[in-house]
C-alpha cells in the first residue's frame, strides 16, 4: 500500500468514525426520558332530556303465517296511524324489527324411547316499532294508546337529547380544567412547575342516561296514563394532558 492510499483510508476511517459517533449521540438524546407531567380530567354535565325513543312490538299468533300476519298489519297499521295522530312525524318512525317464526309442539316420547319429530302448530308475526317522540310530557298517553291499539310487547324507553352537542361542550372545558388542577397541584407537591403543554387527547365521550323504570312496569300498574320519570342524562368527557417539567 503506497503512502498516498494509506493517508485516504485514514480519512475515511475517521470520518466514519465520526459520523457514527455523532449518530450514536443524536440516538441517546431521542431516547433520553424527558421530563414531564402526565395527567388526564374527567368533565360531567347533566341536563333534562328533551327526546324519547319508544321500542313498541306488536305480536300475533295464529294458525296459518297469512292469518298472524294480516291480523299483526292490521294492528301496526292502527298504532302508526295513531302516532301520526298524536303529532309523530314520519321521519320519526322506523321499523326496526320484523319476523315471522313457525311454532313447534313437540309430541312426548313413545313407551319404546322413540321420539317424533316435532309438528309446527301456528306461526306468531313480531312486528318492532321505534318511535322518536320529541314532546316527551306525550310519552306516557303514547304508550297508553299503543296498547290499546295492540302493543303487546317490548315498550322499552330511553331519554336522550337532540342535540347535546352544548353539554358535551362544556363537559369537554371542565375535563381540561380539570386536568390543569391536577397537574398544578401534582408540580407543587413535586417541588416543579408545569411548563408548557406538550399533548392534549379526548377519550371517547359517552352519554350516560340516569337509570330509571321500566316502560313495561309502568304499564302493567296504569290503566289510564303510563307514569314516566324522565331523570336527567349525564354527558362525560375525559382527556389525557402532558406538561413539561420546569425544575
Amino acid at each position: 500500500m503506497t503512502k498516498l492510499t494509506y493517508f485516504k483510508f485514514l480519512v475515511i476511517m475517521a470520518t466514519t468514525i465520526l459520523t457514527v459517533g455523532f449518530g450514536t449521540v443524536g440516538l441517546a438524546d431521542a431516547n433520553t426520558p424527558f421530563p414531564r407531567i402526565l395527567v388526564n380530567g374527567e368533565g360531567r354535565v347533566d341536563i333534562a332530556p328533551d327526546m324519547a325513543v319508544l321500542s313498541l312490538t306488536v305480536t300475533r299468533e295464529a294458525e296459518t303465517a297469512r292469518i298472524a300476519l294480516d291480523a299483526n298489519s292490521s294492528a301496526m297499521n292502527d298504532v302508526i296511524n295513531a302516532m301520526k295522530a298524536e303529532g309523530i312525524k314520519t321521519r320519526d318512525l322506523q321499523t326496526s324489527r320484523f319476523s315471522i317464526q313457525p311454532r313447534y309442539s313437540r309430541p312426548a316420547p313413545k313407551p319404546t324411547g322413540e321420539r317424533e319429530p316435532p309438528q309446527i302448530i301456528g306461526y306468531t308475526v313480531r312486528n318492532s316499532l321505534t318511535v322518536r317522540v320529541r314532546d316527551i310530557t306525550t310519552v306516557g298517553a303514547i304508550l297508553d294508546k299503543s296498547v290499546t291499539l295492540g302493543v303487546n310487547e317490548g315498550g322499552n324507553i330511553r331519554f336522550t337529547n337532540a342535540d347535546p352537542s352544548a353539554a358535551i361542550e362544556q363537559a369537554r372545558t371542565l375535563a381540561v380544567k380539570v386536568a390543569i388542577a391536577k397537574a398544578n397541584t401534582l408540580a407543587v407537591a413535586a417541588g416543579v412547575k408545569t411548563g408548557k403543554l406538550l399533548e392534549i387527547s379526548e377519550q371517547s365521550l359517552n352519554p350516560r342516561p340516569v337509570p330509571m323504570a321500566s316502560a313495561e312496569m309502568s304499564m302493567a300498574r296504569s290503566a289510564r296514563s303510563v307514569p314516566v320519570a324522565t331523570g336527567e342524562n349525564t354527558y362525560k368527557v375525559m382527556v389525557n394532558v402532558s406538561f413539561a417539567i420546569d425544575q
